[in-house]
């Protein structure tokens, strides 16, 4: 069964804000990597499938397919998320500030963003989300 994890994009305003962050890392690693202290427990099933949800100013906004999770030998205690590069829009869902990373139930995380709303890319996520929710994207 696949699991997604939650967690806030901290110093981040905005999505491309976190594409040239990313970017960076990536030249530098070779790949995506996000670092936490937590090993998740339930790696099985956020390897099958599972996303890595991102909270930027108090929504839901993008997320990143997880596609590896390693516990970093010989230092301090670290644990490597190793993300795909791509960058997959949401649909904004409000979120309360909260500490680390969560698990997110599929039931609970935030559709992508239709096909008919990638144009609408640079709208702030609230007025993404009004507009949704009158049924005018």
């Amino acid at each position: 069964m696949t699991l997604h994890l939650i967690k806030l994009c901290v110093g981040v305003d905005r999505i491309d804000e976190l594409a040239r962050f990313q970017r960076q890392r990536k030249k530098k690693l070779g790949r995506v990597v996000h670092w936490t202290t937590m090993m998740p427990k339930r790696v099985e099933e956020l390897l099958d499938g599972g996303s890595l949800y991102w909270v930027i100013k108090g929504a839901v906004t993008v997320r990143q397919r997880l596609i590896g999770i390693e516990r970093v030998p010989n230092g301090p205690k670290r644990v490597a998320l190793v993300l795909s590069p791509r960058l997959v829009r949401t649909m904004p869902q409000p979120r309360r500030p909260h500490q680390g990373w969560r698990y997110l139930d599929p039931a609970d995380a935030p559709a992508d963003l239709p096909a008919r709303m990638k144009n609408a890319k640079g709208l702030p996520p609230k007025m993404l989300r009004e507009l949704a929710e009158l049924g005018l994207l």
